[in-house]
């Protein structure tokens, strides 16, 4: 099964499908992560790294997927392009794809959480509140579990497991 969270920067996308892949024993994947490494490896930022991080995660989840190995992505997925390839390496695996869109509604809480992050490891930067708000934004089109991480998040993983079971 592919798992694939997406949701603002702040949002809660990654406590939640960190705590989804340890409690399923699946492969991690998590973009920025991946856009780090690269910058790490000596790849400018200002060349189109978000999109190559993308790809490079989608190959990763392809040969986990095709080891048997469950797989949950952890990435902004702010557009249908990046939703696409993530549908593309489910039909081509042959396995069902899972979509949990993650959302703050509560947006000084969601704000407060932006200004207050601290780069994780493997993550080199954080966005600010003014880029997280002019991320470029397309409404969700397929079927997937909206949850809203002003709930506990320890209820939403519980929410998030009876969804992908």
């Amino acid at each position: 099964m592919l798992i694939v969270f997406g949701g603002l920067p702040g949002s809660g996308k990654t406590t939640l499908s960190a705590a989804v892949a340890r409690r399923l024993g699946a492969a991690y994947l998590r973009v920025d992560t991946v856009e780090s490494a690269m910058w790490d490896c000596g790849i400018d930022r200002s060349q189109p790294t978000g999109l190559a991080a993308y790809g490079v995660a989608q190959a990763i989840a392809a040969a986990n997927l095709h080891l048997g190995t469950a797989v949950v992505a952890d990435a902004v997925n702010a557009v249908e392009a990046a939703r696409a390839g993530w549908r593309g390496v489910a039909t081509a695996a042959g396995v069902p794809l899972r979509v949990v869109e993650v959302v703050c509604s509560d947006q000084v809480e969601h704000r407060r959480r932006v200004e207050a992050r601290e780069p994780e490891p493997g993550q080199r930067f954080v966005p600010t509140w003014a880029q997280v708000q002019a991320r470029e934004w397309e409404p969700w089109a397929e079927r997937r579990l909206t949850v809203d991480t002003v709930t506990p998040s320890d209820q939403l993983v519980e929410r998030i497991l009876a969804y992908v079971s």
